[in-house]
């Protein structure tokens, strides 16, 4: 009985079944939470998947790209739990962009007219005006920015915004596959060894958007115009921008900072901003715009108690009655 029970070829299940198990565990352990939709799956992968591209190209020029991710989506991406934060929150903020961009009315171009004879005097800086700090710190955020689409404007990670122990990972596992199709030769470990601290050296040495948001916070604060840019970019919808003065008001990371943003709860908004000095009111528009975006993820958590206590403070600074002699 037992010989007809059992299945021939017994063993450890296959991979797309080992998978499909993973899936219904973690199912039944959190049966009510919510599931990636077909739209942000499709998003995260297309960015792995460019992500690898790119970081194979900087470690060896000769690997076929389209060959290295058959393979990896075939057996499973190395270090996929490494991937799943940077991915997510870059599709997440790309989904977010485009549904602000859906929703916005189109800027309003003026007339030639209104512009001939348009000078400082009436508020628009001359044509030769020199650019100021903010200007040049917010155009090289615009750069920065525009270096994390591709060619056909689809959400890329760009390898100058890489945490360095994935950029490092990432060069490695591709170094190892390269190695395995090219035979595992002495010489070619050797050679792909250099290549890898090559390309961390590179990596190093560029300035990403983490750089660009910082300079721009800096030169907002030294002429105390931060609150109002900020308020600002709520106004207009440029996410990009307030996500880096918030990642740089915080020290942390841009990717880092968007995904805690976009899976905050509303009544955490307020003390993630402090740092701003944003008004309450200000924060509709944004607020508005984070309710409306479908299939969004709540982390369910509370802020953290440095980001109360900067909360406190700006609340304190507006509340504090007038030194004496002033109305």
């Amino acid at each position: 009985m037992r010989d007809l029970l059992a299945s021939p070829g017994t063993g450890l299940p296959s991979l797309p079944l080992s998978a499909r198990l993973k899936e219904m565990a973690d199912y039944l352990a959190a049966p009510g939470a919510a599931r990636l939709t077909e739209e942000q799956r499709a998003l995260a992968l297309g960015i792995a998947r460019r992500l690898v591209a790119d970081v194979a190209a900087r470690l060896d020029a000769a690997i076929d790209p389209a060959a290295l991710w058959l393979d990896w989506i075939e057996g499973g991406l190395p270090g996929a739990d490494r991937l799943a934060a940077p991915c997510f929150a870059r599709a997440e903020e790309h989904r977010w962009r485009e549904q602000s961009a859906l929703r916005a009315a189109p800027p309003r171009i003026p007339s030639p007219e209104e512009t001939a004879g348009a000078d400082e005097a009436d508020g628009m800086p001359a044509v030769d005006a020199p650019m100021t700090d903010i200007d040049r710190g917010y155009l090289a955020l615009q750069i920065a920015d525009r270096r994390r689409t591709d060619a056909l404007g689809n959400p890329c990670i760009a390898v100058a915004d890489l945490d360095p122990d994935l950029f490092r990972a990432l060069l490695l596992d591709i170094a190892a596959w390269r190695l395995v199709e090219l035979g595992k030769a002495g010489a070619e470990a050797a050679r792909l060894g250099d290549a890898v601290r090559a390309a961390l050296a590179a990596q190093a040495g560029e300035a990403g958007i983490d750089a660009a948001a910082a300079r721009w916070h800096r030169a907002l604060e030294a002429e105390g115009a931060l609150a109002e840019a900020a308020a600002a970019t709520i106004a207009r919808h440029d996410w990009p921008a307030l996500i880096a003065l918030s990642a740089a008001a915080h020290r942390r990371r841009y990717g880092e900072m968007a995904l805690t943003l976009l899976t905050a709860e509303t009544a955490a908004l307020p003390s993630l901003l402090a740092p701003l000095r944003v008004d309450r009111m200000a924060l509709a528009p944004l607020e508005a715009s984070l309710t409306l975006l479908p299939g969004r993820t709540i982390s369910g958590g509370g802020a953290a108690d440095e980001d109360y206590a900067s909360l406190l403070a700006a609340r304190a600074e507006r509340v504090a009655p007038p030194p004496d002699g002033e109305a």
